[in-house]
């Protein structure tokens, strides 16, 4: 893909692209792009590794949770995941609803990838209630639950930065024949009204990422949900966390073959990109457009609430490959301060819904 992208840049008037074009290039290219390839990703024998593929007992959770709040708020049996991945989550949400009502659930999968849409398509029994999607406004009026893991930090992001008082946009351009950085005046509007209405306000020599794209996904989900949750989970930092000093060099990193690189124009194509999602942003647009903000959760804390120590079976079993303790092993992973769950945080939204 190298040449690829250094032919792309070529042919710009100026010999240079935004991060959001190559960061939308390097994942979502039809014949390069990282997230189109034919090759694993999630797992041991990807790059990265998600909390929905740790053990089925994570879509199992979600499932009771949400059938709470089906017969709280009397809401119809659906769901849209949106970026499912292998399909893990969903077969394990499927199979742990079907024990618990005998309403059949209406499950829509909305996946960019080819690959993982093929995954998918091994391990789940699509049918009339379960279908793959090609794009939100097949179900718009939707009435039900809009899921997503791990979205909004694959979306391509603007980088900019702060110097001598000015703000500038960081470029990818090509020198000596390498993909490199440039930085020139900030230009766009759309970044400097992003800033602005989320009152972020750069420290000198701070980079961060400006994610335009998340706005647009907000706005997508407010549109086709008519009555209903949305449950986003991710990584992500809030506005004060921002301006701490560890976070001076903004978020933008790769994942290759499960380390962490930092310089994301290395291995274009061939690794994950990922950069941590702006939370106050995400609620604030949510309210903006009509979902309104119920509550975050640290994960561990929200599977907590969903009733996951339930699932903790007590009795012994000093075999630790049997289904026991692999589960025992896997609860305790997503629950423990220590574990991945302490990364990752939840956030509830609502739309058009009384109790």
């Amino acid at each position: 893909m190298i040449n690829y992208l250094k032919d792309y840049i070529l042919k710009k008037p100026l010999q240079r692209i935004t991060y959001e074009e190559y960061i939308e290039q390097a994942l979502y290219h039809p014949q390069y792009g990282y997230y189109m390839k034919e090759k694993n990703k999630i797992g041991r024998e990807g790059d990265f590794i998600t909390s929905s593929n740790i053990s089925d007992i994570y879509g199992r959770s979600l499932a009771n949770w949400f059938y709470k709040q089906v017969r709280e708020y009397d809401l119809p049996s659906a769901i849209c995941e949106i970026g499912a991945g292998t399909g893990r989550f969903a077969k394990a949400f499927i199979e742990e609803w079907n024990t618990l009502s005998t309403d059949p659930i209406h499950y829509y999968i909305l996946e960019e990838s080819p690959y993982h849409r093929k995954l998918q398509q091994e391990q789940i029994i699509f049918n009339e209630r379960v279908k793959q999607i090609a794009s939100l406004e097949v179900i718009s009026s939707f009435h039900g639950l809009i899921f997503s893991n791990e979205l909004f930090d694959a979306f391509p992001v603007h980088v900019i930065e702060k110097h001598d008082g000015r703000l500038m946009e960081v470029l990818v351009t090509i020198k000596s024949d390498q993909l490199a950085e440039t930085t020139v005046p900030l230009g766009n509007d759309r970044i400097r009204s992003f800033l602005e209405a989320s009152g972020l306000t750069l420290e000198e020599n701070q980079r961060i990422e400006i994610p335009l794209q998340m706005e647009n996904m907000i706005s997508e989900i407010a549109k086709v949900l008519e009555r209903g949750l949305v449950l986003t989970v991710d990584y992500g930092y809030s506005n004060k966390e921002w301006l701490e000093p560890g976070r001076r060099d903004g978020s933008l990193r790769g994942y290759y073959k499960h380390q962490q690189i930092n310089n994301i124009l290395e291995h274009p194509g061939e690794m994950d990109i990922t950069s941590h999602v702006h939370f106050d942003s995400l609620i604030r647009l949510g309210n903006e457009k009509g979902l309104q903000f119920i509550k975050k959760w640290r994960q561990d804390e929200f599977l907590l609430h969903t009733g996951i120590l339930e699932d903790l079976q007590e009795n012994y079993d000093p075999n630790p490959f049997s289904e026991i303790s692999k589960r025992n092993r896997a609860i305790r992973s997503l629950i423990m301060p220590s574990g991945m769950s302490s990364a990752f945080h939840v956030i509830l939204q609502k739309k058009g819904m009384e109790k």
